[in-house]
């Protein structure tokens, strides 16, 4: 196995912290990317540091603010700092809202497609380079069933920026090969128990809007919307799923890495139709003649 420097985002919790630790205990040295440090993650950095003294793994811990530019600078030039190189990015950072759409202001789509989406933007602008330099990378982006599966009422916000991340990574893809940059999207299903995503969703901040909603024609919509999540979710459906995944992907050879692949108990249906969308994807590229750019090129 090779041994690689790994930036996780969105490390403080749910799959950012169960994967940074799988990737840490398979050998890899692992930097949890999370804000506020010093702040309200301080015990997300002390449980971190614990679980690294007690298994005797490289995980640590970096400031790392995806809505922020400077954050984000500073945390991917300490790696390449401390550790020389950075080998592997995992895209994990995001966060979730619940509540009809027209109750949220516009003010709220944008903060939740920052957090989503323009994150990863930040990050790969901040460490593309240095993978660029190397010639060899893996960029892993964690998606979401939603994307491409059912869509239950009043997650739309969400829905949409999970949607646009994953379409940036399908782009990226082919504009990375040529560096000898390989991509693999990992997609969960609706995991509502183990994580926090549901328990911290946002709100819209227009009550009177979501009110006219969930007390008018929508009454008691929300409640059935979160209940039949619950029970199509499998009775033994475990999250860190995903992180052993993520792990099987990183220790795979350079060049082998599936293009994407879904963690989904509750099977929603989401697989087969990315695996149609994927296929258009790929006979795109062969009828404009660019078949090439769908492989990472090996870089010596």
């Amino acid at each position: 196995m090779t041994k690689h420097v790994i930036v996780v985002t969105g490390a403080s919790s749910g799959f950012g912290a169960m994967t940074a630790r799988q990737l840490a205990q398979a050998g890899h040295t692992v930097y949890a990317g999370m804000r506020a440090t010093e702040g309200r993650n301080a015990p997300a950095v002390a449980t971190a540091a614990e679980f690294a003294t007690e298994h005797n793994v490289d995980l640590r811990s970096v400031e790392l603010d995806v809505a922020s530019d400077a954050s984000v600078k500073a945390g991917i030039d300490k790696i390449i700092t401390d550790a020389g190189r950075l080998d592997v990015i995992m895209h994990n950072a995001g966060h979730m809202s619940f509540g009809p759409a027209e109750a949220f202001t516009p003010e709220q789509f944008a903060e939740l497609y920052d957090i989503n989406v323009l994150s990863t933007q930040r990050v790969n602008r901040a460490a593309l380079p240095y993978m660029r330099k190397q010639g060899q990378g893996l960029v892993v982006w964690i998606s979401s069933s939603s994307t491409r599966g059912g869509t239950p009422p009043f997650l739309s916000p969400y829905f949409a920026a999970k949607a646009a991340m994953d379409s940036l990574a399908v782009s990226y893809s082919t504009e990375l090969s040529r560096w000898g940059i390989e991509t693999s999207i990992v997609v969960p299903g609706a995991f509502t128990k183990g994580t926090n995503h549901f328990a911290h969703s946002g709100s819209p901040s227009d009550k009177g809007v979501a009110a006219e909603y969930t007390e008018g024609p929508y009454k008691g919509v929300p409640e059935q919307a979160l209940k039949g999540l619950a029970a199509l979710e499998p009775i033994d459906a475990d999250p860190a799923a995903v992180a052993v995944e993520v792990v099987r992907i990183v220790d795979m050879p350079f060049g082998t890495r599936p293009f994407r692949v879904h963690i989904d108990p509750s099977q929603d249906g989401a697989e087969v139709v990315a695996a149609v969308a994927d296929r258009v994807r790929i006979e795109m590229y062969r009828n404009i003649g660019l078949q090439d750019l769908l492989k990472p090129v090996v870089n010596n």
